[in-house]
């Protein structure tokens, strides 16, 4: 077992049964001419979490722990596209329409793909859902049932929604979350404070918060040991 330090208080895990899910480390949210950008937001303010979250890739791939990704993104055809989501955003600008990368949040096109600094390692999944949650439309609950997973740590983008809306969905199938901070980022940092608060409130109502360095220090025992 390794012992993280977190709020609202120390989490045991078992590295064996958790797993790393990076929520849409992707070039539409992170870059500029993307959907993140569409949205009106100023995708700069994202960029400070890309380096934790590199760095937790790494700590999680030395200890030897199940690394998952996600994307999102709609169909070419838009199928999956509820129109209330297609007119979020102004003509020209919307899902689907030309961009700098490529159609916008289009599965296929640049800005669809992670930032390499967080790309998969081959034998990593990804997970492409059309909504905000991991879970919504996805087969991620079957694909962490069949390898025994009971703890996910959770980072990416942004904060108050695609990683909140995940952790909320584990947390209601029985997963035990942990949201990497300094691995998570928003556009609004006054959102990404909150967000955090809401998850270890009360408790820990929807799971523990740490920091990248302290998941580092508890796993360092398990990279040494796989090492030798």
């Amino acid at each position: 077992m390794a012992v993280i330090e977190a709020r609202p208080g120390p989490i045991a895990i078992d590295p064996g049964s958790t797993a790393l899910l990076v929520i849409d480390m992707q070039r539409d949210f992170l870059e500029p001419g993307g959907f993140g950008e569409a949205l009106g937001n100023d995708v700069s303010m994202l960029a400070s979490c890309i380096v934790p979250c590199r760095d937790l890739l790494a700590i999680a791939r030395a200890a030897g722990i199940a690394v998952m990704h996600t994307r999102e993104g709609h169909r070419p055809d838009l199928a999956d596209a509820p129109p209330a989501k297609l007119d979020r955003s102004p003509p020209g600008m919307r899902i689907g329409d030309p961009g700098p990368m490529g159609r916008i949040l289009v599965r296929g096109e640049p800005g669809h793909d992670i930032v390499p600094d967080c790309a998969p390692l081959p034998g990593e999944p990804v997970i492409d859902k059309p909504g905000k949650g991991a879970f919504y439309a996805t087969d991620l609950e079957p694909m962490l049932r069949h390898r025994g997973i009971a703890t996910l740590i959770v980072a990416g983008v942004t904060t108050e929604v695609c990683v909140h809306t995940t952790v909320r969905e584990a947390n209601d199938r029985g997963f035990r979350c942990i949201v990497a901070a300094d691995a998570c980022g928003s556009y609004f940092p006054h959102f990404h404070a909150a967000a955090l608060e809401m998850v270890c409130a009360q408790g820990g109502i929807f799971g523990w918060v740490a920091e990248v360095a302290a998941i580092g220090r508890a796993l360092q025992p398990r990279v040494t040991e796989k090492a030798a």
